[in-house]
């Protein structure tokens, strides 16, 4: 009998990774030319799965995991797990991971891109420019913000926090941030404190039950005037009819947002807003951050199959804790 494993990969990975994959299992994958396979499909392969590797795309839930007798590892090339029905993995004892170290610089990178644009004026000049508007060169005109002596608020102080932490003290900025408990690290603020103090406040939280909708009307009301908003989470973690509001009544100075309440939809208002900087939940991604969190979850499959641990900072869920109920 053959009791070779079956891997399944959602999305397009590497031919070498893939290749690295088939000499341990059978290895379902796209086809050339095809970006994902979709949840139906993956579905009807799940009595075959031992392993099942995403970027974030798929749906991993209860139904689907009910019908994966044999699955013994979800390997999640992302940072977030809400796609994944972390109770139901936990009650088939298989082990859950994802890449949270892969995604951090990149995030961060692009944090510091979006201030800038934002308070440099970098989005609005560039459209100007490409609207063929420039008549003339005009002194002062275009006179963004510095970075430098402002105060950053960060929401949230985990990798990705942190590596915005260096780069902006980099640029002249004082750091202050906010993590759900209290901490005795130089810079820990409450979050109404931070709210209060900061010129500028990235949000850098997962999404759970006390982060959605975390940034309302009471929140912005908190902010200070004038202030500037930057979210890379979680489109839920703001309450988007009350940024708006924020907005348009000057509360707020502007806004720097890489995701939506209901991607990819993307309230018209926020479209047309100058003082607003939109790109489409591309913040984490980067070239090289893409293919090191790709090869961490081949290495986690492979260890699985192996019969030993993922990497420990991969790890969401375990057999062993599941077992204890």
């Amino acid at each position: 009998m053959n009791h070779r494993p079956t891997i399944l990969v959602s999305s397009p990975y590497p031919a070498d990774l893939i290749a690295k994959l088939a000499q341990a299992a059978t290895v379902i994958a796209p086809p050339t030319g095809h970006p994902l396979i979709g949840y139906d499909e993956v579905r009807s392969h799940a009595a075959q799965l031992s392993a099942i590797i995403n970027q974030g795309e798929l749906r991993v839930d209860s139904a689907l995991i009910a019908e994966a007798p044999s699955l013994r590892i979800v390997a999640s090339a992302s940072i977030g797990v809400n796609n994944l029905a972390l109770p139901a993995i936990r009650a088939r004892m298989a082990w859950c991971t994802n890449t949270p170290g892969a995604f951090a610089d990149a995030t961060a990178d692009c944090t510091l891109g979006m201030m800038l644009m934002l308070m440099r004026r970098l989005g609005e000049a560039e459209r100007f420019v490409r609207a063929n508007r420039w008549q003339a060169f005009a002194p002062g005109s275009w006179d963004g913000l510095l970075l430098r002596g402002k105060t950053l608020g960060l929401i949230g102080y985990g990798r990705i926090g942190r590596a915005v932490e260096r780069r902006a003290t980099a640029f002249g900025m004082r750091v202050i941030h906010h993590t759900r408990t209290w901490s005795a690290e130089q810079g820990w603020r409450s979050r109404e404190a931070l709210l209060a103090e900061a010129d500028v406040v990235s949000l850098h939280v997962p999404l759970n039950a006390d982060s959605t909708a975390m940034i309302d009307a009471n929140a912005l009301a908190r902010m200070k005037p004038g202030a500037w908003l930057i979210n890379l989470s979680r489109g839920a973690v703001i309450d988007e009819p009350a940024l708006i509001s924020a907005l348009e009544n000057g509360r707020l100075s502007g806004a720097a947002l890489d995701v939506f309440a209901h991607e990819p939809a993307v309230p018209e208002v926020l479209r047309k807003m100058e003082n607003v900087v939109l790109t489409p939940h591309l913040g984490g991604g980067s070239q090289e951050g893409r293919r090191e969190a790709q090869e961490q979850c081949v290495e986690n499959v492979l260890r699985v199959l192996r019969g030993e641990r993922p990497i420990a900072d991969c790890i969401v869920v375990e057999p062993d804790a599941a077992a204890r109920g």
